[in-house]
């Protein structure tokens, strides 16, 4: 009887086994992700195996880029999943198999950071900080140490595609006229003033900078070099977190802090950051000489010029989110970026006869001014997923912001000569002032609406419109005797508002096939402008006119690590406010600059060819390009008689030839152009880099005027991790004179040092850096050119700087604020770059 209970509960063991491991197959799927980033965690081990023997593998596999995985496993019953990579803390899931043919999908499995610290072994190993997509490159600004004691415009030189030079003048894909996107989204003051708003940004609060450079068909038609989108360290932490910096340098200081926190369904974040910037004095020194035909109303002029300044900004923002439930969310966002400033100058100018040196005139001006910029931002959006299709995705976004600005600057002359025969133009030159402030309101609405088709295919519409109301006041008030009160010059003033109402709607395809992946686009823009003149010369206007926008793209993946890309697009532009306005600024009578209401948008086509390489040891991008407009908008600078400003507004000529500065719609540009970026971590502690652009450029005003030749920007260096979590690294960056329509620009040399340490677990770090420390000024030049004079400018900036920062973190990291994916983005205006 024992010897048969004992052959019964063998066979029910053998069958139990059996079905537990041998009873057919099943098929395995799910994503591995980032439990802060949310992003894919490629090539994860996923292990597969019966709860009863969790040592004995009945699968082992990797997951993808993507940090996807879908395999067949042999068994049925209780089994479980181990996920394990390098650094992380290994993730356990438990399922049941009931039957043979089920498909069982554990959606996404959250991975983290190991928080164990090994005793006697130390791995190290250091990320990407490259990735590329079909359309779009992006560089992880978290994992570059630099970023701990530099501003975001300072770590610009490193990303891929862009050119900051030695003015902190950005340029993205070769080209000034970009956007810049906030976690999405578009900000206004940013893309109007780059360099300002970026300059005051820590670049520690910024997770990383992806550069689109091929906009598909949901973007606004606007942008010929690409956009910008910041991606901020709030969008993905998670949890109660609190993050303090600090920082202080020869020329300025800077302190900021950022929290999350979540309570239940609802999770915010805020941040503010302040900045004070001390600019010291500069100098230069200008000439324009007459090279045409000389006449007694021809004069050489030579200039020297001295200013310093110093401004405070200050930015904020305020994010939240709220999950109805899985399927709904709701998400809503406030931000503000401010600054304002004074600066004071003062010069000396003296005209001689040309050919003998004779002096005509000179005399001295004492200027001051101050200015505030300022853009607040609001917007909130709904996102409506659907179960039964994944990613399939439904948004409603409303966006409003508004961007007030504001000067007022005087200006003095002193010691005031000349001959006879110049005496009426030197009198024209009275103390003024002027007073001007603009501002341009923006409502938009918009529906996107995505969804995928099979296994290959993704679809993408949507609708938009955009009110916006822009306006424009700038008074001139004159001191008719000195020491008197200033009197309001109403024929030197304008008032005028501009009107733009933009009606959009787009259509995308998107197809992944193997390794082969491609998107098309098509959009649509119709726009409604119109002018109105308050005060000043001018006569109302009103235009409309039709863009449609194509674009393409297709990548294809020669291996896991590496790909190449293949893109087409056009792009307009639309004149903002600055390139419209009409107001006629002849503070300085030789020198005499205004905007043209009669500004058509330009049109631009693009191609380029990428390769990427991104490997643990090599991070390689190769970019070729080729773009050409036929109408660009370019600043043309001519040499007239002041006669010929009469119908313009100047008032009181005296037929004396001056500078006179304008818009129009006359360029032609061909431009061809090669980047390579690379990043070779030779150890795991030592990296060195390389971020090169090269740019050919034939430009031309359609008629006689045209200029061409090769240019370069260079930026490099090497990080050092010690042991004891100390970084050192070295910078250098060098640029060629970039060509202009009339000229060239300058030629620059900077370099900078850094030092890091990191104590209490990496939550509090230190840093010293310095910049150009061996020269505290550096002399650069730039040229002009007309078909009657020749002007050269050479400028004498100090560039030295040095300084200490501090990074604080605390908290612990739960929950974060949930963005809709689809968000309301303008990005149509050309600012004043």
């Amino acid at each position: 009887m024992k010897r048969m209970v004992t052959v019964a509960l063998f066979v029910l063991f053998a069958a139990f086994k059996a079905t537990a491991q041998g009873g057919g197959e099943f098929t395995l799927r799910g994503t591995v992700a980032d439990s802060l980033t949310k992003e894919g965690e490629a090539y994860a081990t996923v292990k597969v195996a019966a709860k009863a023997e969790p040592d004995k593998a009945l699968k082992t596999v990797l997951t993808d880029k993507a940090g996807t995985f879908r395999t067949k496993v042999g068994g049925v019953g209780d089994m479980t999943l181990t996920v394990s990579s390098m650094g992380r803390r290994p993730v356990v899931r438990d399922f049941t198999v009931e039957a043979a043919g089920s498909v069982v999908d554990l959606d996404t499995l959250l991975i983290a950071a190991a928080g164990n610290e090994l005793q006697q072994l130390v791995v190290t190993a250091q990320k990407p900080l490259v990735k590329a997509d079909v359309d779009k490159i992006a560089y992880n600004m978290e994992d570059d140490p630099d970023s701990k004691s530099n501003t975001l415009l300072e770590m610009l030189r490193k990303v891929p595609m862009v050119t900051v030079d030695g003015e902190d003048n950005i340029k993205v894909n070769g080209s000034s006229s970009f956007k810049v996107y906030v976690n999405g989204k578009p900000n206004k003051m940013m893309s109007d003033n780059p360099t300002e708003v970026l300059r005051s940004l820590p670049a520690n609060s910024v997770k990383r900078i992806e550069v689109i450079t091929n906009p598909g068909p949901k973007y606004d038609a606007e942008g010929v070099g690409g956009i910008l989108n910041i991606i901020t360290v709030g969008s993905g932490l998670e949890g109660y977190t609190v993050t303090l910096r600090g920082d202080a340098s020869n020329t300025g200081l800077g302190s900021g802090a950022f929290g999350t926190v979540k309570s239940g369904k609802l999770t915010v974040s805020a941040r503010y950051n302040y900045d004070y910037d001390d600019r010291p004095m500069s100098t230069s020194d200008s000439k324009m000489l007459t090279t045409g035909n000389i006449t007694s109303s021809s004069s050489d002029v030579f200039g020297h010029n001295e200013s310093k300044g110093h401004s405070n900004s200050h930015s904020g923002s305020l994010e939240a989110s709220y999950e109805i439930d899985t399927l709904r969310l709701v998400s809503a966002e406030f931000g503000l970026w401010g600054s304002y400033g004074r600066n004071h100058g003062s010069g000396f100018t003296n005209a001689t006869m040309p050919g003998t040196g004779t002096e005509l005139y000179a005399y001295g001006t004492d200027s001051r001014s101050r200015n505030s910029y300022f853009s607040v931002n609001g917007g909130i959006d709904y996102q409506r997923t659907f179960a039964n299709v994944k990613d399939r995705m439904l948004t409603l976004s409303y966006r409003i912001s508004t961007s007030p600005q504001s000067s007022d600057s005087y200006t003095d002359y002193t010691g005031l000569r000349s001959t006879a025969d110049w005496q009426d133009f030197i009198m024209r030159m009275k103390a003024q002032r002027n007073d001007g402030s603009q501002n341009s309101e923006e409502h938009t609405f918009q529906v996107d609406y995505t969804t995928p088709i099979g296994k290959m295919h993704t679809v993408e519409t949507g609708v938009k419109y955009i009110i916006r109301n822009n306006k424009s006041e700038d008074d001139r008030y004159e001191r008719l005797v000195t020491g008197g009160d200033y009197v309001a010059d109403t024929d030197h003033s304008s008032h005028y508002k501009h009107r733009n109402d933009i009606a959009a709607a787009y259509a995308g395809y998107g197809l992944k096939a193997g390794k082969w992946s491609g998107r098309l686009g098509l959009r649509y823009e119709h726009t409604e402008q119109k002018v109105e003149y308050l005060l000043g010369r001018g006569a109302d206007f009103s235009k409309g006119f039709d863009d449609i926008v194509p674009s393409a793209s297709v990548g294809y993946s020669l291996t896991d690590m590496s790909n190449v890309r293949l893109g087409y697009n056009m792009r307009i532009y639309r004149p903002g406010i600055w390139f419209l306005n009409p107001y006629l600024n002849d503070s300085n009578p030789m020198y005499i600059s205004q905007g043209n209401p009669d500004l058509t948008s330009e049109k631009s086509h693009s191609f380029n060819l990428s390769y990427s390489n991104f490997t643990q040891k090599l991070n390689l991008n190769l970019s070729a390009g080729y773009s050409f407009t036929d109408n660009s908008i370019e600043d043309v600078t001519e040499l007239v008689s002041d006669m010929a400003l009469v119908d313009k507004g100047l008032q009181n000529p005296t037929g004396k030839e001056v500078m006179y500065s304008t818009y129009r719609n006359i360029g032609k540009t061909r431009n061809a152009s090669l980047s390579c970026y690379v990043n070779w971590n030779i150890t795991s502690s030592t990296r060195v880099y390389a971020n090169i652009y090269g740019r050919y450029s034939f430009l031309s005003d359609g008629s006689g005027l045209s200029n061409d030749g090769w240019s370069m920007f260079t930026y490099g260096g090497a990080q050092q991790t010690l042991p004891k979590d100390w970084r050192i690294s070295a910078n250098c960056f060098y640029m060629t004179p970039q060509v202009t329509l009339q000229g060239k620009g300058v030629r620059w040399l900077d370099y900078s040092a850094s030092v890091s340490k990191s104590f209490l677990k990496k939550r509090l770090t230190l840093s010293a850096f310095a910049n150009n420390f061996f020269n505290k000024y550096i002399n650069f030049s730039s040229t002009e050119e007309g078909a009657t004079f020749f002007r050269e400018t050479s400028t004498r900036n100090q560039r030295m700087r040095f300084g200490m920062s501090v990074n604080f973190r605390i908290g612990e990291l739960k929950a974060d604020v949930r963005k809709a994916e689809r968000a309301v983005s303008n990005d149509d205006v050309k600012g004043n770059k």
